[in-house]
């Protein structure tokens, strides 16, 4: 009898893990291989993917979207299909006005954002495409509101803590399941169950993305990125975000070396102030050292016709880009598309 109970305790325990851990997916690029993707706003035009694509000589074959919390309208996954792309997005907290922030970490974490989490869940599952989903990224930089610093230390609603939990119950959630399986990871978290959803939710293709700075700011311990890290079984892809402005390599490496585990990604990197061909060579150069490199996505910026990324503004740094591109190590499309 003793026997059958701990057997019954483990699968009681694994049913409650199961929804964070069973349908973890990082849909990489087929084996060798880097995808090379561009990203904007909402504002990124149809007519700006091609042009990119033209510009760097290579199609883009995963499209980000930065995205206010308040934002529930998913054109962008249409408009990724339209390209034979995959989907990236970018979660903040903010509403429609940029630093508005409109939930913080803590309200995720119990359960006041779960509407639109599972909205996008249905969404996402709903179009049958692979979405990889940044949350709140950057999370270590001062300037984001759902920044544990702002910048001296916020703490409160915005500790890393917090952070952790709101990470944790996005995940979670938006891996879909039975809702009485999630609720019981959710509950083994010290977190409320899920708000407005009952029976099973759909398991959509997603893939996490962790991405902070290398070195916060302010450069403290409690601000590292480990400090937000909720955990292995919670991000599907470490990476961090990458200008020619702030060409930090010296943290690059260090962050590299701490997340020995996991495929990397640049989830933004652009030129910035100047045209810099070297800046290009240098970080390519890195890429190609560097195995676990499986996707670097251009920044456009958020209006690219007004951004200082725009790869339109760089031709010299354009022109090494294409040549790079030109390498077979960089997939022109996703294998759903081939």
């Amino acid at each position: 009898m003793r026997l059958r109970r701990l057997a019954g305790a483990f699968v009681l325990s694994a049913a409650a893990l199961g929804a964070s851990t069973a349908h973890a997916n990082p849909y990489l690029p087929p084996a060798g291989k880097v995808f090379a993707g561009v990203s904007g706003s909402i504002a990124l035009e149809d007519n700006e993917v091609p042009g990119f694509s033209a510009r760097a000589g290579k199609h883009a074959s995963v499209i980000q979207t930065f995205t206010a919390w308040t934002y529930n309208y998913t054109r962008y996954l249409r408009t990724a299909a339209r390209h034979e792309a995959r989907v990236m997005v970018h979660i903040s907290t903010d509403g429609g006005s940029a630093g508005r922030e409109v939930i913080t970490p803590r309200g995720i974490a119990m359960g006041h954002g779960d509407g639109h989490i599972v909205h996008l869940t249905r969404a996402y599952a709903d179009s049958g495409q692979v979405v990889y989903v940044r949350i709140m990224a950057e999370m270590n930089g001062s300037w984001n509101s759902y920044s544990a610093y702002g910048p001296g230390y916020k703490g409160g609603a915005h500790s890393t803590h917090n952070f952790k939990q709101a990470w944790r119950r996005i995940v979670l959630i938006m891996r879909g399941g039975p809702v009485d399986q999630i609720n019981a990871s959710l509950h083994r978290l010290g977190l409320p169950p899920v708000r407005r959803a009952s029976g099973d939710l759909p398991r959509p293709k997603v893939a996490f993305m962790f991405v902070p700075e290398v070195w916060g700011d302010p450069n403290v311990p409690g601000n590292s990125a480990r400090a937000y890290y909720p955990g292995s079984r919670y991000v599907d892809w470490v990476g961090t975000d990458f200008y020619s402005k702030f060409p930090n390599y010296r943290g690059l490496n260090a962050y590299y070396a701490e997340f020995p585990n996991k495929p990397f990604v640049f989830g933004e990197w652009a030129l910035w102030g100047h045209d810099d061909p070297g800046f290009v060579r240098g970080l390519f150069g890195w890429i190609k050292s560097h195995r676990r490199v499986h996707m670097v996505m251009y920044n456009q910026g958020s209006h690219p016709s007004e951004s200082p990324f725009e790869l339109a503004r760089y031709p010299r740094s354009a022109a090494v880009l294409r040549h790079e591109l030109s390498s077979p190590l960089f997939a022109p499309l996703a294998p759903e598309f081939s």
